[in-house]
């Protein structure tokens, strides 16, 4: 696979931008500074430096994490993912995964594109927290259903946590992201989503982050979240 092509699948920019990633002398393969248009096997280690810093850091061993940067955002409903207000977010910086339009709540926000595909995989199990309110009286018999596994489409959804809120609202612990999962699931068993909120990502909570505010992730949660992708602090 062409280099730019990987930088691309795995969430770093376009093809176009690693092309310029690669100019400017901020990508290594195996400790080595990348040339445009070289292929790349999947034993090979590729390293993006972050702007300003020169890809020969990479090559002497120093941290990643230090020069990266990750943010926790609070998406507001309504708003599309991939249109992001800029405001005062860094340059550079990307959403990991997503929530659709309809949904609010926590997004990771990084320049990190090691983190992508650790934390997007479905081969990898990491917790995500969700409040959910629907249109029927929440009973225990759904709340078990929930937590069995549901049939959508033919797929039935791994086990979970669903615990009760109030009549109408439930948390919901999933280590799966599947395609408007929990509105599927729900509807499977006769509810409609009224809302829908993200609320934890790992050990990154949203707590009382204002609706489109990013608050940075640093210090020991930085350490715990990098430990949990199993990535070097």
């Amino acid at each position: 696979m062409r280099i730019n092509k990987y930088l691309a699948h795995r969430g770093y920019s376009t093809r176009t931008g690693a092309d310029l990633l690669i100019e400017k002398g901020r990508v290594t393969i195996n400790g080595r500074v990348a040339k445009l248009g070289e292929k790349i096997l999947e034993t090979d280690i590729v390293k993006v430096a972050p702007k300003n810093v020169k890809a020969k850091k990479a090559e002497v061993g120093a941290s990643d994490s230090e020069a990266f940067i990750y943010l926790a955002y609070h998406k507001p409903r309504g708003e599309e993912t991939g249109i992001i207000p800029k405001g005062n977010i860094p340059e550079g910086v990307f959403p990991v995964g997503r929530l659709d339009k309809d949904s609010s709540g926590l997004l990771i926000l990084t320049n990190d594109g090691r983190i992508t595909d650790r934390l997007l995989n479905p081969k990898n199990i990491h917790d995500k927290e969700y409040e959910v309110e629907v249109d029927k009286q929440v009973s225990g018999f759904f709340l078990r259903t929930l937590e069995h596994g549901v049939v959508i489409e033919g797929y039935k959804t791994k086990p979970c946590q669903a615990t009760k809120i109030d009549d109408h609202k439930f948390r919901i612990i999933l280590t799966e992201g599947k395609k408007h999962q929990i509105r599927r699931m729900c509807a499977a068993l006769g509810f409609q989503v009224r809302s829908l909120k993200r609320v934890r990502i790992l050990n990154i909570l949203l707590d009382n982050l204002p609706p489109r505010n990013t608050r940075f992730i640093d210090g020991k949660t930085k350490e715990e979240f990098l430990n949990k992708l199993g990535l070097p602090t």
